[in-house]
């Protein structure tokens, strides 16, 4: 098993998610993040004075998948989240070793 990390513009994240919807996952979780890769930061224009927005918004998509299906998903995102601007974001594929399920627990359990 894989997973996916997919940094990406925040405009986009819903279309991508849903294009990944259709996609053989395992599991997948969206959380907006903020930082900045080799474009550093933006200039903003307020009220006629200029600031700098140090970390960028983005959205942090993070898959799971079938170590047969990796390409099949990663195509779908480059698909969706390839603009060729800088800024488009990073895809990262890290490998999985295990994957527990089990109950969740409220309290600890007794000793």
């Amino acid at each position: 098993m894989k997973q996916i990390i997919a940094i990406v513009r925040p405009h986009l994240a819903e279309q991508i998610v849903d294009h990944l919807r259709l996609a053989p996952l395992e599991a997948l979780t969206v959380q907006e993040v903020k930082g900045f890769g080799r474009q550093k930061h933006y200039l903003h224009s307020y009220h006629q004075t200029e600031y700098s927005q140090v970390f960028l918004p983005k959205v942090e998509i993070i898959a799971w998948v079938d170590d047969l299906r990796v390409e099949e998903v990663l195509t779908a995102l480059r698909q969706t989240a390839h603009s060729g601007r800088m800024g488009d974001g990073k895809i990262f594929v890290l490998p999985v070793d295990a994957m527990v399920e089990g109950e969740v627990r409220d309290t600890p359990p007794a000793k």
